[in-house]
């Protein structure tokens, strides 16, 4: 049987993890929940709070928030501590006219070194996320984790061979704020029109070498979501309460214009 002092050391190196482990399992879990929406917009973040949710230390979380931080997803206070990013469609609209310039430059400069190799990436890449549904379901939006994987490779593989590690770094750091963006939105309102063939044609466009074409089609396509968003601000702006309820009165509305 083990003394005293020999079961307190062995249950403290078991429930122990290295900090830099532990710390980026944090991180990883919060900038998951900032990226989908389940913590929402200006959300005050309390670390005593945030302990007892993530079930970790003052230590983890601490070092999880300030590197979200500098990642734009949370917003440090003085003396007020730290916040959930706020979302706007003036962030927004800026957000998506960077997103097109720096994807474009990227698009240029992959298409200048495109390969064999590169071009069968990007077919692969979009018959995967063509054959993969967007929503759970077909009645209301849920969120198919799948096809944001799938649709995220394939923009990514646009834009693989431009060469540049920093251009690819903030190219990626825009992608997860327009699906920020995004999840926010759908979850407040409703689902944004589908803008379903648009893939399909960059991918031609890009293997095919037409460069002015494919950079077009990219930039129309970026800023087709976030166009509908800003049109509908009332899905950035709403509570999910608010939106759930908003649901209902539509309906009666809209039957009894029908009725008219």
């Amino acid at each position: 049987m083990k003394s005293a002092p020999a079961a307190k050391a062995t249950a403290r190196a078991s429930s122990k993890r290295p900090r830099n482990t532990l710390a980026s399992t944090v991180y990883d879990r919060l900038r998951a929940d900032l990226l989908n929406g389940k913590l929402a917009p200006d959300r005050k973040l309390a670390i005593d709070s945030l302990c007892k949710q993530y079930n970790t230390g003052h230590i983890p979380i601490r070092e999880a928030l300030n590197r979200l931080s500098s990642d734009g997803l949370v917003v440090r206070r003085d003396r007020r501590g730290f916040q959930v990013a706020p979302v706007s469609t003036e962030d927004l609209a800026e957000m998506s006219k960077t997103r097109c310039m720096l994807e474009s430059i990227a698009l240029r400069d992959s298409i200048e070194a495109r390969t064999q190799t590169w071009e069968e990436e990007i077919i692969l890449a979009y018959h995967r996320l063509s054959r993969t549904p967007r929503s759970l379901s077909t009645r209301v939006y849920r969120e198919n984790p799948e096809w944001e994987n799938l649709h995220r490779a394939f923009h990514l593989s646009l834009i693989s061979a431009c060469g540049s590690r920093w251009l690819l770094a903030f190219c990626a750091q825009l992608a997860d704020q327009s699906y920020r963006y995004r999840q926010i939105a759908f979850q407040r309102a409703f689902p944004l029109s589908s803008d379903t063939d648009s893939h399909r044609a960059i991918m031609e466009a890009a293997i095919n070498g037409n460069t002015d074409k494919a950079v077009a089609l990219l930039q129309t396509h970026l800023r087709f979501t976030a166009d509908s968003i800003i049109k509908n601000s009332e899905a950035l702006n709403q509570t999910p309460d608010a939106a759930r309820r908003r649901k209902p009165q539509a309906r009666t509305r809209a039957k009894k214009s029908a009725r008219r």
